[in-house]
């Protein structure tokens, strides 16, 4: 009901909605629509009441509130129920302890801080309180194992869709896993599956985006936020919401075509280094381990979501996993 409310209030912008139009709209009575509203009050939403007039929203907080995302999602987006966390260890963590007990697909884990995310090869994610958007989406899709690789490509397509949409910025991604603008990172994304030989149990789908961080230690000389690449903060509910209606549209369309030949166009318009010279790095080598290395030229992706690389030898498929692929000279 709180999100029914809020979205109700949003779209009608500077105008009162009455009591009575709420409780007509949702059939619930005049205590259930003040109760709500004092939950929402109580959540940080500024909302004025004027006798004979109604209610209005007047001001939302900088808060990952699981009411407020719901309210911007339409009806057939695959997330229809969000559990949010001041805190968590790790989103996907979370998401999956509730896979095996059994959640239902599209529930999404957000938190406003992890203290023990993770990204690729097991590194470590550090987060700020209350800047990025830190979120698990549960999924259970109708295919083999071996083309979950294809959501993580799907994902970071989305993200960037997302950015441009509602931040105006540009963002790029390096493949497989990693979002950028400006050739900073500035999300990540850590795709992770519980499954049999033919069969999925289930994939936990993680985002972390650095969104309205004002700064990043000195080590992180490859970070940044979409603030600092823009000079815009950004309404957090609204991008992650975003997100997820675009993602949820590209899912279901792989789901059903099996195949990313309909997103390869749109990838690659996007992929960072197209074009351009990449080393790759192969098995457990440290990426700064130039002899275990190949250098080949980035010439996008194809149906499958290899990385195809221009070779001496010929184009060689670049699968995801235990290789990383780096610029020649950084990060890009």
């Amino acid at each position: 009901m709180k999100e029914k409310i809020l979205k109700a209030l949003r779209n009608s912008g500077k105008n009162y909605l009455s009591s009575a139009e709420l409780c007509e709209t949702f059939g619930v009575s005049r205590q259930a629509i003040w109760k709500n509203i004092a939950l929402l009050k109580k959540n940080g939403y500024a909302i004025e009441a004027c006798a004979n007039k109604g209610y209005r929203l007047t001001a939302s907080p900088d808060k990952l509130y699981a009411p407020d995302i719901l309210s911007r999602l339409s009806e057939d987006c695959i997330c229809r129920e969000i559990k949010s966390f001041e805190t968590v260890d790790s989103t996907n963590t979370k998401a999956k302890q509730l896979a095996e007990l059994g959640a239902e697909e599209g529930t999404l884990i957000v938190a406003e801080e992890q203290t023990a995310g993770k990204g690729r090869r097991g590194r470590k994610w550090k987060t700020e309180k209350g800047s990025g958007i830190w979120m698990t989406l549960l999924l259970r899709p109708d295919m083999h194992p071996s083309k979950v690789s294809g959501i993580t490509l799907l994902t970071a397509l989305a993200v960037v869709q997302g950015i441009y949409e509602v931040c105006g910025a540009t963002a790029q991604i390096k493949w497989p896993n990693d979002v950028v603008i400006a050739k900073k990172k500035i999300c990540g994304i850590l795709t992770e599956m519980s499954s049999e030989e033919n069969y999925i149990h289930y994939v936990v789908s993680g985002i972390g985006i650095n969104v309205n961080h004002t700064s990043f230690p000195e080590e992180l000389q490859n970070a940044s936020s979409i603030f600092l690449e823009t000079g815009k903060k950004v309404d957090r509910c609204e991008l992650t919401a975003h997100i997820l209606q675009i993602f949820s549209s590209f899912y279901t369309r792989y789901v059903e075509e099996q195949s990313l030949s309909s997103f390869v166009d749109a990838y690659n318009s996007v992929l960072a280094n197209k074009d351009q010279e990449v080393r790759v790095y192969y098995g457990l080598a440290e990426e700064t381990d130039e002899e275990k290395a190949e250098i080949g030229i980035a010439r996008g992706i194809n149906q499958e979501g290899a990385l195809l690389v221009e070779m001496e030898n010929g184009i060689r498929e670049i699968i995801s996993g235990e290789v990383s692929v780096r610029g020649l000279y950084g990060y890009i």
